[in-house]
């Protein structure tokens, strides 16, 4: 019984690439979602607009959150078939 260390290395990048795409898109939509929450006077942003407006850091997250929904079902698509 032999290892196939090429492909195991090839698993390994595109889990790892993976994992780090899907923490960065829920990352992105946290940021987009974050667009509606009202600033606060005094705070460290001191009431200004945010850089997004509602409904683009609504749009944003919804596509970032549809990106991770669509790897997470291919891989349990790829697992179960």
């Amino acid at each position: 019984m032999s290892i196939a260390w090429g492909s195991l290395l090839v698993v390994c990048v595109v889990s790892l690439a993976v994992g780090v795409a899907v923490v960065a898109l829920v990352a992105f939509a946290l940021v987009g979602l974050s667009a509606r929450a009202a600033r606060t006077v005094g705070g460290p942003d001191d009431g200004a607009a945010p850089p997004l407006s509602a409904a683009a850091g609504t749009a944003v997250a919804a596509l970032c959150l549809l990106a991770v929904a669509a790897i997470v079902g291919y891989g349990l698509y790829v697992i179960i078939a």
